[in-house]
């Protein structure tokens, strides 16, 4: 780990503990080579698509209001589009990502530069491949300094430690989603492994000498830059012997809290300081794992209860205390502990310092949304008229009772061209029907859902509040829901069914975090508010890739505003044509 490798000029380094030297330049040039490659993990050696033959992939650093530039080649045999995730983009949805709505694919021998304009994002971010189930092996770290001349609003620390959580597969999760797709079914299952930073760690089989290691010194402070890259599962994430002190999330910081172990759901980061402290917690060990484990809150499907672990290890420890076993934390909540993960977001707040202020939109909302969150099904469209999913029915998923399809040409290239017939511009601002959304007994009919492109377009500069509720058709759970472009206040969340009247009078706003994907508690609901002063098309969908591949997903519309800065850039050329 940790090695350096010089690409046009510019110092890239993966999975490394050290921070990047300031640079001088506010440009960065990235190649990225996205490529098939063959690893072993589980005993099982797999063909899998990489960039740059790296597993995780490249991390990127820059500093806040820099401008990255990536040329991507696609030297594998499929159609990929890479995303940077919490990046805004601001006027600039062309290099967003998210295929068939911002841009067609980078076809097979084929190359796109991406212009990633970083604006208000400081901290943690991630990039990944927003194509089919590629994001599986195809992703990596955003790692956002400061601009010259300021610092964090913490003490600095000695390193910075990447930690991306994701999962392994021992199949082809590309080729298993192709056969959902025929039966309708969920044919990708659950994967083999979570993993922390590409491994599973010492506790499965032929995995001890791969094991992330991060070597610490008695004294020092440490910055845990954490990732949750996984398709399919919330995580709860602890280091045995010490605590975390929560510093950032989704590359804003929050006021500062200390906690055992954190809740992170896919989409999300979290940026964590640890006091490698352990001789003052009275401990002779000289290693200590990190794990993850999984956060099941729909038991009643299959899920992945596998612990990930790395190690932490103090390279000045006595060669005794290193000998051993590393302490597990015994603290990590339990696999179904929804109290525990509610807890843990409850305490998430913004900074709120002059450097870094709040700005809630308190007053004026111009547009109301309640969105119904729901698994469900349609009906099957195979020759023998019998699906996998139930009922006999194809699985589906829906917002607000519309079940997201993607089309042949991207929406974006069809909003610019004034394209007629790719889209529909009536996306709903209410749920359909009102029934007790969070009772267990839903009736059959509810289960059923309808296929359509439907869009939401609003004004430039308009304020926008967005309640989600989850529903308990086909099983309640927490839903990580992202919205591309924007970073929004959660201004507000509960259990049951949100009440209108009564529950905006809970809401905080004065010091929400600022976040671009929301966990939406299971039986519960979330609300959001952003300014909508981005203009262009932004994706909006569950993070669980399983979910926005039914159909959890929408899309905003923001039009121009007035003037020159309030309005989309053009068209770059050398867009891929579909």
């Amino acid at each position: 780990m940790g090695v350096v490798i010089w690409l046009l000029g510019v110092v890239l380094i993966t999975l490394g503990a050290a921070v990047c030297p300031a640079e001088a330049s506010k440009n960065h040039h990235y190649d990225f080579f996205i490529k098939e490659s063959n690893y072993t993990r589980l005993c099982h050696e797999k063909t899998i698509l990489t960039v740059n033959g790296q597993f995780p992939g490249p991390t990127i650093y820059a500093r806040k209001g820099d401008v990255v530039v990536v040329n991507v080649y696609n030297q594998g045999d499929k159609n990929i589009t890479i995303h940077w995730h919490g990046v805004d983009q601001p006027r600039n949805p062309w290099s967003d990502g998210p295929m068939y709505i911002t841009q067609c694919p980078i076809q097979p021998g084929a190359n796109l530069t991406y212009t990633i304009i970083l604006s208000e994002e400081e901290g943690t971010l991630w990039w990944h491949a927003h194509s089919d189930y590629d994001r599986t092996t195809v992703h990596g770290a955003i790692v956002i300094h400061p601009k010259l001349g300021t610092t964090f609003p913490f003490k600095k620390p000695h390193k910075e430690i990447p930690v991306i959580l994701s999962e392994w597969w021992n199949a082809d999760v590309n080729l298993l989603l192709e056969e959902s797709r025929k039966t309708g079914g969920d044919e990708v299952g659950i994967s083999d492994a979570n993993t922390i930073n590409g491994q599973p760690g010492d506790l499965f089989p032929c995995s001890k000498n791969g094991t992330f290691t991060a070597a610490v010194e008695s004294g020092n402070t440490y910055l845990l830059r954490i990732i949750n890259a996984g398709l399919a599962n919330d995580l709860f994430f602890g280091v045995a012997g010490h605590r975390l002190t929560v510093v950032g999330t989704d590359a804003r910081y929050t006021k500062p809290f200390t906690v055992d172990q954190i809740m992170i759901s896919p989409g999300q980061t979290v940026d964590a300081l640890l006091e490698a402290d352990r001789a003052a917690n009275g401990s002779s060990n000289g290693r200590y794992y990190m794990a993850a484990r999984t956060l099941a809150t729909n038991t009643g499907i299959d899920f992945d209860n596998t612990t990930a672990t790395a190690i932490l290890e103090y390279a000045d420890a006595p060669p005794a205390a290193r000998a051993g076993l590393p302490d597990f934390p015994n603290n990590l909540p339990a696999i179904d502990d929804v109290n525990a993960s509610t807890a843990y977001t409850a305490q998430l707040r913004s900074l709120g310092s002059e450097a870094h202020p709040v700005d809630v939109p308190t007053t004026d909302v111009d547009e109301h949304m309640l969105i119904t969150i729901a698994v469900n099904v349609v009906p099957c469209t195979t020759g023998n008229g019998t699906c996998k999913g139930p009922l006999g029915a194809r699985l589906a998923a829906s917002l607000n009772n519309v079940s997201f399809h993607l089309p042949s040409v991207d929406i974006l290239d069809a909003y610019y061209g004034s394209v007629r017939g790719v889209y529909e511009t009536d996306f709903p601002d209410m749920p359909p029907f009102v029934f007790n959304f969070t009772d267990d007994n839903v009736p059959t009919e509810r289960f059923f859902t309808k296929r359509g492109t439907k869009v939401k377009v609003v004004e430039y500069g308009a304020v926008v509040e967005v309640v989600f509720q989850d529903t308990a058709i086909l099983g309640a759970e927490n839903h990580p829901m992202h919205l591309h472009g924007f970073s929004f206040y959660v201004v507000g969340r509960g259990l049951g069914n949100f009440n209108q009247t009564t529950d905006p009078a809970t809401y905080n706003l004065i010091d929400p975090p600022l976040q671009n994907t929301v966990t939406v508690p299971k039986s519960g609901w979330a609300a959001i508010r952003f300014r909508a002063a981005n203009p262009g098309v932004w994706f909006m969908h569950c993070h669980f890739e399983r979910h926005s591949e039914w159909g959890m997903d929408t899309v905003f519309i923001v039009k121009d505003g007035k003037t020159p800065q309030a309005k989309m850039m053009r068209r770059p050329p050398g867009m891929p044509r579909c």
